[in-house]
């Protein structure tokens, strides 16, 4: 029966028991595998041997079996030295982005590394987040508090071990602590996905009258600003052939900076838990267990308000009088090309808002951002790690830490769940379009001060569809039929629509049998058909036929003939795509959708539909049949000869596209300077499917590698597996990661 919960918050889970043998024996007891001997360690930390093989040995040092993708799998007998080795891991495998990202958090990378950053420190000046960082710091449980000292003392160690490996720029940074850790994951999870510069800075580029930058009116064709997105599907036994659950992690993201994923397998008493986090975070963010899994979609969530302040004196004016900003004065170092530091005094002024992030002659705006005063996020992503079953798993996203994303759960005992997740403002009033824009701040009226509890928000446990998904759009379209009705929630909590890439996901889903195997998961998740071509590409040959003109014509017998996918060998996706740029272009110059029928609710997965002008459709395709043979030389050049997957020597044709065509295997590509060519920079990063039998079964890739490290094998060696569609074996038990060690390491405690 199909579930549409609005659930209380629950209470903390408890404590799990510390001592290893308890462990191993509750896991024994309930089939629950625990890869790795009765040792977990050996004598000495000579971290060239091999593994332990139950001969005794040391028992406060972790195991790190190397696997031959460079994927780590940690067994630690307790949480402070996993802590410890997973520092160490994440060391090893992206030292030199760490350090640049830690540095970053801190709001000294100008001081580090010169004037470029010198932006970067202002906004995270700005928004306080070393100080804020002490105080989350404080705020962890002890035991918590003292797991992510010993991460950061994992990360000191492997530096203090591997000097002559750091860049002599980078060991300034050098040592870090748990304050970096906390300062670096509100840099990520509030200042980069909840709210970001970017788009602060186009909003208040609005306000002030000045013309924004406009971003690629179409597909984009391009990584440079895309937002961060992600499938994710949910399949419950009753739809698979095996009837048992599955589950798909897809996140697409840009592939560098902060943004990148490490992969990895955590094992400790009350924990075995594979997958991956973003780079630097202290614990496993997307992952599964030998019981259930999860995984998470960037979500239509706002959790982010400009308000419009109007000065007055020194101060603005708040509920009919004057009242003064809190104001701080904090001193911002510039290192010089000569090695010199220039200082300068950076003045930040905060309303009962947020802080003031621009101003023009008697106006301010002011940013308020969710999330700020939750500081357990990463303790309640260990809590989802250690459930056993949906309960328990319900009871960790009671803790309403996480600032934001999707929740898509599946599990052993055939549960599917999709949770719109995060810490939604409770707003006065007003809906998803007002809430978009700039907001009066003069009075409390507008002011929000709490957030939506776990009871509000939209949840679906085991529809009768058998199926849920999300593709970035709002959680109305999880399934079909739909199950939750949008009106029984505040009108600000989310949008109603569902983009091209969402329609896919949900048709992927439906087509074929009833049922769907874990072959055909894999299949249907590298689907590159483009859903726009099927709703507009009929109407432009049609109007192409009856009065094309010189270069519309070969054009149009390219595209008729085009298998309508953005595989490495489709000849005509590229002719395509640059139509579709440039009809938008001129779309948005004649002030109108290029769509003869916009999207409607009542046909969700049709609209929108058809060629709102074909005129401009036809000069469009004279223009795009321009613009290929000038890059090319052909109208027929095939897209992966054009777009590339590359890193360091290693480059193959691409497949994949941009979501905003309706593709489902994303993939964003950047143009190269002085190359007709494009390279991959974002989309398809993490991929996993899992299936939850007695014995787990699971396929993972990491496309662009476990590792940034130069020199390192990791960087390139799942790059072919990208280009050709292909997953990896995930090892979990002993066993099989021996049968696949790349190498072994120990670490004392």
């Amino acid at each position: 029966m199909t579930r549409v919960l609005r659930l209380a918050p629950v209470a903390l889970l408890a404590a799990v028991g510390a001592i290893w043998i308890a462990a191993r024996q509750v896991a024994r007891a309930d089939g629950d595998a625990v890869p790795g001997g009765d040792s977990v360690g050996a004598p000495g930390s000579d971290t060239s041997a091999g593994p332990a093989q139950g001969q005794g040995g040391d028992s406060l040092a972790a195991e790190l079996l190397w696997d031959r993708y460079g994927v780590p799998h940690i067994f630690a007998p307790d949480e402070r030295t996993l802590g410890r080795a997973f520092g160490w891991a994440q060391m090893q495998a992206h030292a030199n982005l760490i350090l640049e990202l830690y540095g970053q958090a801190r709001g000294r990378a100008a001081e580090y590394w010169g004037a470029p950053h010198e932006e970067l420190d202002t906004w995270i000046r700005r928004l306080g987040l070393a100080a804020n960082a002490r105080d989350w710091y404080a705020a962890q449980e002890a035991g918590f508090r003292r797991y992510l000292d010993a991460f950061a003392d994992g990360m000191n160690a492997w530096a203090n071990a591997h000097r002559e490996e750091i860049p002599d720029s980078l060991e300034v940074v050098l040592p870090v602590s748990a304050m970096d850790v906390l300062a670096h994951g509100q840099r990520v999870l509030i200042t980069s996905f909840v709210t970001n510069p970017e788009r602060v800075q186009a909003a208040a580029r609005a306000w002030a009258g000045e013309a924004n930058r406009g971003d690629d009116p179409g597909d984009g064709g391009t990584a440079a600003g895309m937002v961060p997105g992600s499938n994710a599907w949910a399949i419950a036994p009753a739809k698979t052939t095996s009837r048992r659950a599955m589950l798909l992690a897809n996140p697409h993201l840009p592939w560098a900076s902060y943004f990148t994923w490490f992969e990895a397998q955590l094992v400790a008493p009350g924990m075995n838990v594979y997958g991956a986090t973003l780079v630097g975070m202290p614990v496993i963010a997307i992952g599964f267990t030998d019981r259930l899994g999860w995984t998470h979609t960037v979500n239509t969530y706002d959790g982010q308000d400009l308000y419009e302040l109007t000065l007055e004196g020194d101060g603005y004016r708040w509920n009919g009088a004057p009242r003064a900003f809190e104001t701080r004065v904090e001193t911002l170092a510039v290192k010089g090309p000569n090695g010199r530091l220039t200082r300068r005094p950076l003045t930040i002024r905060s309303s009962v808002h947020g802080p003031v992030v621009a101003e023009q002659p008697g106006k301010a705006l002011a940013l308020r951002v969710a999330g700020m005063d939750r500081a357990r996020a990463w303790q309640q992503w260990r809590d989802m790690g250690r459930a056993r079953n949906l309960e328990q798993f319900r009871s960790a996203l009671g803790q309403m830490q996480i600032p934001m994303f999707t929740v898509m759960y599946a599990d052993r005992e055939g549960h599917i769940m999709h949770l719109f997740g995060g810490l939604t403002p409770v707003r006065p009033s007003g809906d998803w379009a007002f809430w978009q824009g700039i907001v009066r701040g003069d009075t409390s009226a507008t002011l929000w001060t709490e957030y939506h509890a776990l009871g509000d928000l939209p949840l679906v446990i085991d529809p009768r569809s058998g199926w849920l998904q999300n593709a970035n759009d709002p959680p109305w379209t999880t399934t079909f039929p739909p199950v939750i009705d949008p009106d029984s929630f505040p009108a600000y909590l989310a949008p109603r629509g569902m983009a091209f890439r969402p329609q896919r996901s949900a048709e992927l889903l439906m087509m074929g049998n009833d049922r769907i195997s874990f072959d055909e998961v894999i299949e249907r998740k590298h689907d590159t058909r483009m859903v726009l071509a099927d709703r507009v590409l009929d109407d432009l040959l049609a109007a192409v036929r009856n009065r094309g003109g010189v270069l519309s014509r070969p054009a149009a017998e390219v595209l008729a003939g085009w298998d309508r996918r953005a595989d490495a060998e489709s000849k005509g996706a590229v002719l395509f795509t640059a139509w579709w740029r440039a009809l938008v272009r001129a779309s948005q110059q004649s002030h109108q959708s290029p769509f003869a029928t916009p999207w409607d609710p009542e046909r969700p997965l049709t609209s929108p539909d058809a060629l709102a002008d074909s005129n401009l459709a036809i000069a469009a395709l004279e223009e795009a049949a321009t613009e290929v043979l000038r890059r090319h030389g052909r109208l027929d050049v095939a897209w992966g000869e054009v777009n590339r997957f590359r890193r360091d020597a290693v480059e193959l044709p691409a497949n994949g596209a941009s979501g905003a065509l309706g593709v489902f295997r994303v993939v964003e590509f950047g143009p190269e300077e002085r190359s007709p060519k494009s390279v991959a920079l974002g989309g398809d990063s993490f991929v996993a499917i899992i299936e939850f039998g007695p014995r787990v079964r699971a396929l993972a890739l990491l496309g662009y590698g476990n590792a940034s490290q130069p020199g390192s094998p990791h960087r390139v060696d799942q790059l072919p597996l990208l280009a050709r569609r292909e997953l990896r074996p995930v090892w979990r038990e002993r066993s099989e990661i021996e049968a696949n060690l790349g190498r072994a390491e120990r670490l004392p405690r």
